[in-house]
């Protein structure tokens, strides 16, 4: 089978990996690909918002199968075009990805489902805002409605962060037209958790449980980013609970999709909080997350590409994808700078001896090659995962791995997977 693959991130590393293990793969294809993915895919120099660019070498290569890696491309239509064309695409439709691509719209789809999540309002207004905020005493999480590539979110514990959320949305327009309009959630407390799953627009096949940490710094605190680690499998989330989630959860989100004439093909992330109360919904994703992805895959046995193209395809009835019972950490190493001002250019070393570590997998986020070096050229930079036989264990490798590679400023948390590598 002849793949292209979209994107250019950790993430998308991480599915190159997974896809190249499939005895059903025959090419390997990349747009545009990274350093990493270069070593197993043949990377073509289109942009992953190039929608026509894509469809055009997607056509050209005569692909089998497209994956499509980042959300912006999936809300953006890429869905659409590479059916019109004719290509077998992994991944939602526009219309299904506004589930990621609007807010407000997937909390309308969870009311309707029945779905538990938090209270929340709707706000196109600073002055809007700022009387639900009042109502709910500063103590609420003020999200961007669109895509803010995972740091569109504030969690506020008075009025005055609530204030300086609302000031960076809706007058500073800090998100551009993602933040033109608001939602005022209900601060719920609890531990969250990545719960993810494939879908054919009907049937609907688990993925492992998994932990993004999103702050910045150690112990949960500065600001959030887009993920600074991730450990799998999380010790609060048994197989009872992880089946329950996916019977309130996703199977009704994915039912009400398909009654409102929108299946949702692709991979269903709910990003959830166990409160005392229960599993609530934070926030869906209309793809692979990232950090996710880089824990999740490397604990698969059974065949990804064969999973992805049934999902398709339409044919994930009595599928599975075996989970190993290893467990898997990931740390990010992130540039100087990262998240707010991530500075670019730096030489960085110690990758080869990184990845030869046993049961270490290395896999590039931000970085470019400039000659014979490789560079940082984003804020996240690299993603080292490892997986034993349990969290402790693997938590000891990656943090090995990790402090193998060296670039100037580089950043990363020390605790991840800290606590539960001691449940």
């Amino acid at each position: 089978m002849r793949v292209l693959l979209i994107g250019s991130g950790g993430r998308e590393h991480a599915l190159a990996w997974g896809l190249a293990r499939s005895p059903g793969l025959g090419e390997l294809h990349a747009a545009p690909g990274n350093p990493g993915i270069a070593q197993l895919a043949t990377c073509h120099d289109v942009g992953a918002g190039d929608l026509a660019g894509l469809t055009e070498l997607a056509v050209s290569l005569g692909a089998d199968l497209v994956v499509v890696g980042p959300e912006a491309p999936l809300v953006a239509g890429i869905g659409d075009r590479m059916a019109a064309a004719g290509i077998v695409c992994f991944g939602p439709d526009a219309e299904a990805a506004r589930l990621e691509g609007s807010k407000a719209f997937a909390k309308q789809v969870m009311a309707a489902a029945g779905v538990p999540t938090a209270a929340f309002s709707v706000c196109d207004t600073v002055a809007a805002a700022q009387l639900a905020v009042a109502e709910a005493d500063g103590n609420v999480v003020i999200k961007a409605d669109g895509l803010a590539a995972g740091k569109g979110v504030f969690v506020c514990g008075s009025v005055e962060e609530a204030e300086a959320a609302i000031q960076a949305c809706l007058v500073e327009r800090r998100f551009g037209g993602s933040g033109t309009r608001l939602l005022v959630e209900q601060r719920l407390e609890g531990p969250e958790v990545s719960m993810l799953a494939l879908s054919d627009g009907e049937h609907v096949v688990p993925l492992a449980p998994a932990r993004d940490y999103k702050r910045a710094l150690d112990g949960d605190r500065g600001p959030n980013t887009g993920g600074m680690g991730c450990i799998s499998p999380v010790p609060e989330l048994d197989r009872g609970l992880v089946d329950e989630v996916v019977a309130t959860v996703h199977r009704p989100v994915i039912a009400e999709m398909r009654r409102r004439g929108t299946p949702f093909r692709g991979c269903l992330y709910a990003g959830l909080m166990l409160t005392p109360d229960g599993p609530r919904v934070l926030e869906f994703n209309a793809r692979w997350g990232d950090p996710e992805t880089q824990v999740l895959v490397p604990r698969l046995a059974g065949d990804l590409l064969d999973a992805l193209h049934r999902v398709a395809t339409g044919r994930l009835a009595g599928a599975e994808l075996e989970v190993r019972p290893d467990a898997c950490v990931s740390v990010v190493l992130a540039a100087k700078g990262y998240p707010d001002a991530p500075e670019a250019g730096a030489e960085i070393e110690g990758v080869e001896a990184a990845s030869e570590l046993e049961g270490v997998s290395v896999f590039h986020a931000g970085t470019r090659r400039e000659g014979d070096s490789l560079v940082v050229s984003g804020g996240r930079v690299l993603n080292v995962s490892a997986t034993a036989h349990d969290l402790a264990a693997a938590r000891e490798r990656a943090y090995e791995a990790a402090g193998l590679i060296r670039f100037d400023g580089m950043q990363r948390r020390s605790d991840i997977g800290e606590v539960a590598a001691h449940v």
